[in-house]
């Protein structure tokens, strides 16, 4: 274990913590705009710079490990001027269109402009100006927003493993791209958006069928219904309407394929049924659940009656959850008495 102080607050933790991990345990945060746990640490935003007493320069806390006796500094003044300048290079070639921008609210960069109090670039020259790429036909890729902190690239290289995107260029025309400059539509993209679910701009972002600002809905958190493994997402819902959905926490460590990130229209499409259905007088009409469970119950006894049990055969869905799926199969063989169980996933 290794002791230190950060912000005069004394704090353990084991060796090889990084400043930011020791920070994050005594509840101090520390801004960061590439960081995310599941990569490895490169500091290249620089947007977490810290103070440490009797070093020569500010480290990033990200890629900073800890050492006994160690000082830390998190908002001295040395340390927000760094930030101040970092945000205020960042917008030298960045889109003031928070007004009219599809992330305000959700944006990293429009949240550390508020806390310290960036307005505007003080930098007047040369901007880049790329063209919209909607090839995609899930997300955008607007590269006049991007910052540059390569997120995407590394969420897509070392947890996604597709390599679709990557950096081109150097010095100040430098930006995300395909290779050969083709077009997302083009590459080996497979459109799982885990690229757009950590962009912390406007660069990356879902073509929205339904207009909306984040603080306008509410997240709920569920389980995809699309396979067994069971991914955890937080449906965003405005209107008793699901807008948008967005990686949680579970099994998918915050990761999605594109039905469960993109493919969610089903659940308010006119046709989905919201009520059992029984077949009266040769038409298909709505019926309560107690109706329709007497009817299931009468029909499975009348022909077993008469037929035995091997006149039934069960089927489950690879939409179901793999609990679901066992008690299916338990049903048919202890419940029923066959062995006639399949699966839509075995193919």
């Amino acid at each position: 274990m290794v002791t230190l102080s950060i912000n005069g607050q004394r704090v353990e933790v084991e060796q090889d913590t990084t400043v930011l991990e020791a920070a994050a345990t005594i509840g101090i945060k520390i801004p960061t705009f590439c960081h995310d746990p599941r990569l490895k640490p490169h500091g290249s935003c620089r947007i977490c710079v810290v103070e440490v007493n009797g070093g020569k320069n500010l480290p990033t806390a990200c890629v900073t490990p800890v050492y006994e006796g160690m000082e830390v500094e998190t908002e001295g003044e040395e340390v927000v001027t760094a930030r101040k300048e970092i945000l205020d290079l960042l917008l030298a070639d960045h889109p003031l269109e928070c007004l009219t921008c599809e992330k305000a609210g959700e944006c990293t960069l429009q949240d550390l402009c508020y806390q310290y109090g960036i307005e505007r670039t003080s930098y007047d020259g040369e901007r880049n100006h790329y063209e919209i790429d909607y090839s995609n036909d899930f997300y955008y890729s607007d590269q006049n927003k991007c910052i540059k902190c390569g997120k995407c690239v590394m969420v897509c290289d070392q947890l996604q493993e597709t390599h679709a995107i990557g950096f081109a260029e150097r010095g100040f025309e430098t930006h995300i791209a395909t290779p050969m400059e083709r077009g997302l539509s083009e590459s080996t993209c497979v459109s799982c958006g885990n690229c757009v679910s950590v962009c912390p701009v406007d660069a990356l972002a879902p073509k929205k069928k339904t207009k909306f600002r984040y603080w306008e809905t509410e997240k709920v958190r569920t389980t995809c219904s699309y396979c067994g493994v069971g991914c955890q997402m937080d449906l965003l819902v405005k209107d008793n309407k699901v807008v948008e959905v967005q990686p949680a926490e579970g099994v998918n460590d915050r990761m999605l394929c594109v039905k469960g990130k993109f493919a969610f229209d089903f659940l308010s499409h006119p046709n989905r049924l919201k009520m059992p259905l029984i077949r009266k007088d040769g038409r298909l009409q709505e019926a309560s659940w107690e109706e329709a469970y007497d009817t299931i119950i009468g029909k499975i006894n009348s022909i077993k009656e008469e037929n035995g049990p091997g006149a039934f055969a069960g089927l489950t869905s690879a939409r179901c959850s793999t609990e679901d799926n066992y008690m299916m199969q338990k049903f048919m063989r202890a419940a029923i008495g066959t062995n006639s169980v399949d699966h839509c996933a075995r193919l």
